[in-house]
């Protein structure tokens, strides 16, 4: 079986770095080598993730997020991953039904994570390092995370994917590697990372040439769920019922399994809220992937 060193970025401070360290410690087939990356003070997870992969001596990196609490078997899942396919480059996971417990944004944001990640299980072109594992050979090659371009928490492990599956690495999601999130969103929050850390530099990323079509919540039946999204704001502005039905309609029909699940685990304002939270994270994600083009082109004019 491959060895394994978990990175954990922790330059901040977190408050959570005893639980996630205690969770790590206790998993079955524990790693070989684990490296909690303290300093220096402030660094980006980008950076501090490299500087684990520079100090470990395994054949396989783990990255684990300071506010993910790793489930028991997800060391042994990703061992097993990598042993059945020698081509395998990583494999990535996803949070469990946990980590919603700590309000209504946060039992959105959380599991609507978990619920992308559930529709896109199998091969994948991009690359997610709250739980993931790259070969360190195949790291090291790509050249790691972007510490340049990402100097705080972004999208620095979706361009990291996008350069291991363009150099024809095979990447997949596994959903069953799973971790309990711990952080706690608000509405101002995840509309700050959905529009300034994921938004915008995802659509820049695309733009710049690492193609990145079908990639995710990128896929048809999210564009189709944010354009739902988009005529529930239209209609509500605009006072057309017709409209705003029809989007509200839309957004029921192409995520009716995450309304489920939000509503299985808190209950039906949960949901009822969730889809409000669902056009605002829509609609964020719209006015950022504009905003994308403008800067690109103005970036080309000049």
């Amino acid at each position: 079986m491959p060895t394994l060193t978990v990175i954990v970025p922790a330059t901040d401070g977190p408050v959570s770095l005893a639980e996630c360290r205690a969770a790590i410690a206790a998993a079955s087939q524990p790693a070989e080598e684990v490296l909690v990356i303290e300093s220096p003070a402030g660094a980006s997870p980008a950076e501090a993730r490299n500087l684990g992969a520079l100090r470990a001596r395994s054949e396989l990196l783990v990255f684990v997020d300071s506010d993910v609490l790793v489930h028991e078997d997800a060391f042994a899942r990703v061992r097993a991953a990598f042993a059945a396919d020698p081509e395998l480059v990583a494999v990535f996971g996803s949070y469990d039904e946990a980590s919603g417990d700590g309000g209504v944004v946060t039992a959105f944001r959380n599991l609507l994570l978990l619920e992308v990640h559930r529709q896109c299980a199998g091969a994948a072109t991009t690359f997610w390092a709250g739980l993931g594992a790259v070969r360190g050979d195949a790291f090291r090659a790509a050249g790691g995370f972007d510490a340049e371009r990402y100097r705080r928490a972004s999208i620095e492990d979706i361009d990291l994917g996008a350069r291991l599956s363009g150099s024809g690495g095979r990447i997949e999601l596994d959903p069953r590697i799973l971790g309990t999130h711990l952080k706690r969103w608000s509405l101002g929050s995840m509309i700050r990372t959905d529009l300034l850390d994921r938004g915008l530099p995802w659509m820049l990323l695309a733009l710049r040439g690492r193609r990145l079509p079908a990639a995710m919540n990128l896929r048809w039946r999210h564009r189709l769920s944010a354009l739902a999204a988009v005529l529930v704001t239209i209609g509500a502005a605009a006072r057309r019922p017709r409209v705003l039905a029809a989007g509200v309609a839309g957004l029921l029909a192409l995520n009716h399994r995450f309304y489920a699940l939000l509503a299985r685990r808190y209950g039906a304002r949960t949901a009822i809220a969730g889809v409000g939270l669902h056009v605002v994270h829509h609609v964020t994600s719209a006015v950022a992937a504009v905003a994308a083009v403008v800067i690109h082109l103005g970036g080309r004019s000049r």
